[in-house]
Formats: C-alpha cells, sequence, structure tokens
C-alpha cells in the first residue's frame, strides 16, 4: 500500500458487519481499518494520510455520536453513519455535527461505496485547504509587527502616502513595508495580497477606522 494512500476506518462492534465492510471496501481497492468499539480507535494512532470514518451508531459504551462529539476538530475525517434503525433525531444530531451520510442497515454496497468517496474527497480537499493555510501562517510570521500594522492599510487599497498619513510615517517608509510584505507573503498581485490575508482573517482597514 502507498504511505499516502487514504484509509477508511470501520468502527462497529458486530463482527459480521466489519467483516462485509471490510471486504466490500478491500475489493474496491481501499485499504482498511477496523476497530470493534470507539475506545480501540480513539487509541489508535492514525497516520497523517486522507481518510473516511465509517461509524456504527449503536455502539456499547461511547456510541456513535459521543464519539463523534469526542473527536470533532480539524482532523476528525469525514464520517458515515450506519444505523439498525431509522433514527430521525440521532441522523438530525449527526448531520448537524458534521456527518457525511446517514445510512440503514442492510447497507446497499453501491451507496455506501459513493459516500465512503465522497468523504474521501471531502478529506483530501479539506487537508489542502489547511495545509495551504499553514503555509500562509508561516509567510505571514515572517512579517515585522510595523509590517502587520501596513497589511490592513495595504490591502484596503490605500495609496502609499495615504498610509504613511494614517502611521504618521514617510511615503518611502511605507513603499518599502509594502515592498517587503508582498515578498514575504509572496503576492503575486494586491488581489493576491487581499486572498491571502483573508485567509488569515485580516480584513482591510475600513472607512470608519480611519483616523
Amino acid at each position: 500500500m502507498s504511505a499516502r494512500q487514504p484509509i477508511v476506518y470501520i468502527v462497529d462492534d458486530d463482527y459480521r458487519v466489519r467483516e462485509a465492510l471490510q471486504a466490500l471496501l478491500a475489493s474496491a481497492g481501499y485499504e482498511v481499518v477496523v476497530f470493534d468499539s470507539a475506545a480501540s480507535y480513539l487509541n489508535f494512532n492514525r497516520p497523517d494520510r486522507a481518510a473516511c470514518l465509517i461509524l456504527d451508531l449503536d455502539l456499547p459504551g461511547m456510541n456513535g455520536l459521543e464519539l463523534q462529539r469526542k473527536i470533532a476538530g480539524e482532523d476528525t475525517p469525514p464520517i458515515v453513519f450506519l444505523t439498525g434503525h431509522g433514527d430521525i433525531p440521532s441522523t438530525v444530531k449527526a448531520m448537524k455535527a458534521g456527518a457525511t451520510e446517514f445510512l440503514s442497515k442492510p447497507f446497499d454496497d453501491e451507496e455506501l461505496l459513493r459516500s465512503v468517496e465522497a468523504g474521501l474527497q471531502l478529506d483530501e480537499t479539506t487537508r489542502a485547504r489547511f495545509a495551504e493555510l499553514d503555509v500562509i501562517r508561516k509567510r505571514y510570521a515572517l512579517l515585522t509587527p510595523r509590517e502587520r500594522e501596513v497589511l490592513p492599510f495595504v490591502i484596503a487599497g490605500l495609496l502609499n502616502k495615504q498610509t504613511a498619513w494614517e502611521l504618521g510615517t514617510s511615503e518611502i517608509t511605507i513603499r518599502i513595508h509594502r515592498g517587503q510584505i508582498m515578498k514575504k507573503m509572496e503576492a503575486e498581485s494586491l488581489a493576491d495580497l487581499v486572498r491571502l490575508a483573508a485567509r488569515l482573517g485580516i480584513e482591510p482597514l475600513s472607512s470608519n477606522t480611519k483616523r
């Protein structure tokens, strides 16, 4: 198996379901890791790879919804819930908490495979987005405190002389700061810099905040 191949995790206390799911997913070419409880999944050291989690709702001990809440966070893989009965309230809770799909047992093989593929694609996209954000954060960390102060003025479209007046410094100083910001942030244009700043949650200086 490739070191970067996506993984499908199965958490179900019914060994027959685990075996059926593992055989189905393996035949479709997926790498599969199975668990018989929420605790065993939590104790597993997950590799840093795209994944999808097939999770039984009715687990003994910590149930599926409780496990979903427990692992909620940026690195939580998309979840496909399985249940042996139609439970509308649980379905609503699971979907609101971010579940990708909610399927009833006995499940349709093709529907489950489509759900898993959708979950893996979603996780790939999410991971790429967070990887890009991490790169942007590292670039931003290279800015000096003064350059960080200048950045909101730049992305607001203010001229160098306007920013210089706002910050009580010279136009040439702002020009230098602006050049350093563009270089360190690796921005190809002002529009690109605005996009990068938006990813960091930095907003342009609004008119009502100008002195």
